[in-house]
């Protein structure tokens, strides 16, 4: 996939594109769907599939006091959209010059001139231009003057609720974890590098890893069945998102503890996947009080990881059944 930086720089237009645009700030189901259709038209029509994003999110420029924490590096976001098939991803630059387009001139400058659009998709609720002033029917009759088509995606919902980001960082706040992988279509997880701790846990409960400060948004405080990538590999684990209270005031951090492993830790980044909230964080009279119930939520996740594996060698054999009897 192509990433385009600055596409008003752009020295060559592309031709004959079917383009979406959003945030797409997570990657989850909605947006699958919405970047799926575009690679399907472009597929079809022999055009390039582009995708439109923006950096940083638009909200911090125009209110920066109401933006929210992103689900999703950049880096994330592109590698996520790259996997669904898009040929080139171009990420505009978010500015109040960009910001004061209007409906007419954000499609005239980006989606005609610069991408060739022949075919646009949004979703139900987009909004664009200067004071999102534009929505799906303007964009709608902006198509059919500058000669290209305009579908809306249907919402998709999940339990009968609407999958978007918002949602999901709201179900992250409040720890629920399992319904926010379910609207992401994956596991929540936050990634960075490995830092040096305070030596707390090795030294009064148990060794663990911590991820590095993350600018990204948290699930909120409290202790999770998680699994923990190093270098390629998963690892099953527990950990603790919180300000280790039993030791004192700490600002928030992400340690890890991981399950059956042995030997040394030679990654220099990590990736933590939340799988399942065990409990609060809560402040014990004393570490050996702790350390008794982080052994009790060791015991609890590894009983979840065996359900786990049960459940999966169940599926497996009942496609292996279909499949011998097909």
């Amino acid at each position: 996939m192509q990433i385009v930086q600055d596409l008003m720089k752009l020295r060559e237009p592309l031709h004959s594109s079917a383009v979406t645009i959003g945030n797409f700030d997570g990657v989850h189901l909605a947006h699958q769907a919405l970047l799926a259709r575009v690679v399907g038209s472009a597929r079809e029509l022999g055009s390039n599939a582009v995708a439109i994003t923006f950096d940083p999110h638009p909200t911090r420029i125009v209110a920066p006091e109401r933006a929210p924490r992103m689900l999703t590096s950049l880096e994330t976001k592109a590698a996520l959209i790259a996997k669904d098939g898009i040929d080139c991803l171009c990420v505009l630059r978010f500015s109040k010059e960009l910001a004061s387009l209007s409906p007419a001139e954000f499609v005239q400058r980006i989606l005609v001139e610069k991408l060739g659009a022949v075919v646009v998709h949004v979703g139900s609720n987009f909004r664009f231009g200067q004071h999102r002033a534009g929505d799906t029917q303007t964009l709608l009759e902006l198509g059919r003057r500058s000669g290209f088509r305009v579908e809306t995606l249907p919402t998709i919902s999940i339990r009968g609720e609407q999958v978007s980001s918002s949602r999901i960082r709201q179900l992250l706040a409040e720890g629920q974890v399992e319904m926010a992988g379910r609207m992401l279509g994956r596991p929540f997880s936050v990634a960075g590098p490995i830092v040096p701790g305070e030596r707390v846990g090795r030294e009064q409960t148990v060794p663990t890893l911590n991820l590095g400060p993350a600018e990204q948004q948290l699930p909120q405080n409290g202790v999770y069945i998680t699994r923990t990538r190093l270098g390629g590999k998963l690892h099953e684990s527990v950990t603790n998102v919180g300000n280790k209270p039993t030791f004192g005031p700490h600002p928030v951090t992400v340690e890890s503890y991981l399950l059956n492993f042995r030997g040394k830790v030679d990654a220099q980044d990590m990736e933590v996947e939340f799988l399942y909230r065990l409990r609060d964080e809560k402040k014990f009279p004393n570490p050996e009080a702790l350390k008794k119930q982080i052994l009790d939520d060791v015991r609890r996740a590894l009983k979840f990881f065996r359900l786990l594996d049960r459940l999966r060698s169940g599926e497996s054999s009942r496609t292996s059944s279909l499949s011998t009897r097909s």
